[in-house]
């Protein structure tokens, strides 16, 4: 199984928000921490709102923050939710499916099953199990080890992104 990109952008913004703690994150700072697509982002961000994993704090030092405590966001629960119905092959939807053989398919079988390992695999990890190493991920993503921006601009404080917006679904042009 392969994840889509959307269901990885999802873990990396659910990561660096439990990394920053009560403090919000703007879209565009996790855009450059990754190296990732602000509007990828604020659509990923958008949606996490929409499942009521992040929470919008508004004004200018706003952006997003965890809803809940790392430890209860399942990562199974947020992969089966941003990859939809986890439908491998056709014959997983009867209605598009159009192979005649389902009722005997040992392709399905083993895909059904595999793609219930995978997930069990998944159900047994929280954000709180991807994020124990916060000394070491911090540093990554230009963090410092309070969840506080590392860069500095000229006058010695943190450089804010206004943010707030990004539980607001996106405009489509």
């Amino acid at each position: 199984m392969r994840l889509t990109q959307f269901s990885n952008f999802a873990i990396r913004v659910l990561m660096y928000a439990a990394l920053k703690g009560s403090t919000p994150s703007a879209v565009p700072e996790m855009a450059r921490a990754y190296g990732i697509s602000y509007d990828h982002l604020k659509k990923v961000a958008a949606e996490l709102c929409r499942l009521g994993y992040l929470e919008t704090v508004r004004g200018r030092a706003g952006g997003v923050r965890l809803a809940k405590p790392p430890a209860a966001i399942g990562i199974g629960e947020v992969i089966r939710l941003t990859e939809g119905a986890g439908n491998l092959v056709e014959c997983f939807d009867a209605s598009t499916n159009r192979c005649p053989l389902p009722a005997v398919c040992q392709l399905r079988r083993a895909l059904q099953e595999a793609l219930s390992a995978f997930f069990a695999v998944l159900d047994r990890y929280t954000l709180a199990d991807f994020v124990g190493a916060p000394d070491a991920l911090a540093p990554l993503l230009g963090l410092d080890r309070h969840g506080e921006l590392a860069t500095t601009s000229e006058k010695g404080r943190h450089e804010k992104t206004a943010g707030g917006d990004e539980c607001a679904a996106p405009r489509l042009a």
